[in-house]
């Protein structure tokens, strides 16, 4: 039986991607986005395979509402793709109150809302999928994205403990972590630089500077990132995190590494924590 598939952020980049690779599959995707214009294309070419949904992930009002219409329309929901997001580049000292619970809303809360509005469907049927689009940055952080990775490490955290409740009721959990994609994520117009003083030059400032520099020459291509996505999804024992790309295959290898290290160095010392017997 083919796919009832809801990707978030479904107009551009991974989204666009991921819809374009299931169309190709046979199955049948909701593609909700703010802008549902640009998805006109592929409505047109596919009408029997694809459907536009207006949908803003932070009205978390409005996620019960797209979950179950889809169920509605279509009997089942399989696949829930949570993609929509995006960027942001500062210091965390002038990451403000506002901006951080904004992002926070994009990337952890909508997600949340739309999973637990997902979850009962799959539950019924014993099956589904839900897929969180976070990032290499939701392994690690480093100087300058610390309020995106902070979203991304919550998502991921969330996701974790997900897979092991619902892996009774045959539903799987796929955090699908990629590194630098040509998805226009680091176009200048899609960044939202934190604003404050330029105290962390030497250390926001490359990155602020070069993550729009970069955009449009990164190395991982969107439509094979979609390809792997189902091909894990469609695996007898899918991973539960699955990076995506040689930079960032790289650098959580690098990271996790390191994190041995110091555990081993510091072993004697965290031990010593608990009262003598």
């Amino acid at each position: 039986m083919n796919k009832v598939w809801l990707v978030t952020g479904a107009s551009s980049g991974f989204g666009r991607a991921i819809t374009e690779a299931a169309v190709a599959a046979g199955d049948i995707v909701v593609a909700a986005s703010r802008r549902t214009a640009p998805l006109d294309d592929l409505v047109a070419a596919h009408p029997d395979q694809v459907e536009t949904l207006s949908l803003d992930v932070t009205d978390i009002a409005a996620a019960q509402a797209a979950v179950d219409g889809v169920a509605a329309r279509h009997g089942r929901i399989d696949v829930l793709v949570n993609n929509a997001g995006r960027g942001m580049v500062g210091a965390v000292e002038n990451s403000t109150d506002d901006e951080l619970r904004s992002l926070m809303d994009v990337h952890f809360f909508g997600p949340a809302a739309l999973t637990r509005a997902a979850l009962p469907h799959m539950r019924r049927r014993e099956s589904g999928a839900i897929v969180q689009l976070t990032s290499m940055g939701g392994r690690f952080a480093f100087a300058g994205v610390g309020a995106y990775c902070a979203t991304k490490f919550a998502l991921e955290g969330l996701s974790e403990a997900l897979a092991a409740e619902v892996a009774p009721y045959g539903i799987r959990v796929l955090i699908v972590e990629p590194g630098a994609f040509r998805t226009g994520f680091a176009d200048a117009a899609a960044l939202r630089p934190s604003a404050g003083p330029d105290t962390y030059q030497d250390t926001v400032g490359p990155v602020l500077s070069g993550l729009p520099g970069g955009s449009g020459a990164e190395p991982g291509d969107p439509a094979k990132a979609a390809a792997a996505i189902l091909t894990a999804l469609d695996a007898d024992e899918p991973p539960l995190r699955l990076p995506l790309g040689n930079d960032a295959a790289d650098a959580i290898t690098e990271h996790l590494d390191h994190a041995r290290t110091e555990l081993s160095s510091w072993d004697k010392l965290i031990r010593s924590t608990d009262f003598d017997d």
